[in-house]
């Protein structure tokens, strides 16, 4: 995980997010290294993150630019957009008060466990 300001672009950091992505273990074998796809919004959409997810065996499923809203990626990103609003639900993490990096990664860390728990309790 990378920690950048909050007035910087999402997609400067995509390099950075998919070689940070660690092993998963599955079938035999190796374990896997890269995701087979990776779904984003327009701001991704740009020649040069197109052709770098390429490079890496990547499949990118992204919003086509200078097209009308309803690229069907809404059914896979509603997933991503439901989580940062239960972060959202911890008062504490809707605002960043903190100035150091490692005590936010810890609220959201322990933040992530409360989601966890949750989800957990109402499941059983």
């Amino acid at each position: 995980m990378s920690l950048t300001g909050g007035n910087r672009n999402d997609v400067t950091e995509l390099e950075t997010l998919v070689d940070a992505i660690p092993p998963v273990r599955g079938r035999r074998g190796r374990p896997r290294r890269r995701p087979d796809e990776l779904y984003g919004d327009r701001a991704y959409g740009h020649a040069k993150y197109i052709n770098m997810l390429r490079a890496k065996g990547i499949r990118p499923r992204l919003a086509r630019r200078g097209e009308p809203h309803g690229s069907g990626l809404g059914k896979h990103r509603w997933v991503v957009e439901r989580t940062i609003a239960w972060y959202h639900g911890m008062k504490r993490l809707r605002i960043r008060w903190e100035r150091r990096d490692d005590i936010h990664e810890a609220f959201l860390g322990l933040a992530t466990c409360i989601i966890t728990w949750r989800h957990i309790n109402r499941l059983c």
